[in-house]
């Protein structure tokens, strides 16, 4: 029997020793010498009851990310829509990336809540040739709040396109969204991102953790009970800008908008 070193035993302890000398370059920081501007520190108002959970100074925050997932049927596009129309009332610029629905899907949506007609809407299967390009080049003009509808179906989209791994492309949406956070666009805005996505069987948010990590807050919406008579309400369950466990409910009966009302969790 012939012995002797297993096969790449001599590459790997080569790749070992090369990671070990490798000189990361550090930037160490002291937040005392750091300086933003001001408006960054100004939350962005809906005007609604939401302000009051989206932050402790109401509204949201540039800059940041929002994940929300939520009950089968329970409106999660109707509720956020809602959100951003309701910004852009208060004079932002606003963004609606769909990978859900088409045009059809959403004349409809404005049949019944005719304030959903006056926002940009990019429907993702209009760029089925060259969905990450799209994005990119979208998100380049600069927005106040961009609402994504879904994480799942535009990193579905990517991957297909540019047959990447699911990890790599979160990796590149993540990357995207940061270089949006800190103002890398045409218009110098902060953008703060408003994103649906999929949860697990077991009621809790999906993806990498690098997806918990970069992400401000994160909301919920369910029912509360089963059958016709179930109330639906938005949780947070995560919020490094305001508390957490208050519900706020919510009816889509009337049309036009979302009727809100508040209970306090103790």
């Amino acid at each position: 029997m012939k012995r002797g070193r297993p096969q790449g035993t001599t590459k790997q302890a080569k790749t070992k020793q090369v990671k070990s000398n490798f000189k990361v370059n550090m930037k160490l920081v002291k937040m005392q010498d750091v300086k933003f501007n001001d408006d960054l520190f100004i939350p962005m108002k809906t005007k609604t009851i939401v302000d009051s959970v989206l932050s402790t100074e109401g509204g949201i925050f540039p800059g940041t990310n929002t994940i929300v997932i939520g009950d089968p049927g329970v409106g999660k596009s109707t509720v956020l829509l809602d959100w951003v129309c309701d910004l852009q009332a208060q004079g932002k610029k606003v963004l609606f990336i769909s990978g859900e629905m088409n045009d059809i899907d959403m004349y409809g949506y404005v049949k019944r809540f005719p304030k959903f007609g006056k926002i940009d809407i990019m429907f993702m299967g209009e760029y089925s040739d060259c969905p990450k390009q799209a994005v990119e080049q979208v998100l380049n003009e600069g927005y106040d709040v961009v609402l994504m509808d879904s994480w799942a179906e535009v990193t579905s989209m990517i991957k297909d396109q540019m047959g990447w791994a699911r990890n790599k492309v979160e990796s590149w949406l993540l990357d995207l969204l940061e270089k949006q956070n800190k103002a890398n666009n045409k218009a110098n805005k902060n953008t703060a991102f408003i994103c649906i996505q999929q949860m697990t069987k077991a009621g809790e948010f999906a993806g990498s953790n690098r997806i918990k990590h970069m992400t401000t807050a994160m909301a919920a919406l369910r029912f509360d009970g089963r059958g016709a008579s179930s109330e639906r309400y938005i949780e947070f369950i995560k919020n490094r800008r305001g508390s957490v466990g208050d519900k706020i409910y919510f009816s889509l009966h009337r049309g036009g908008c979302v009727d809100y009302s508040f209970e306090l969790i103790d």
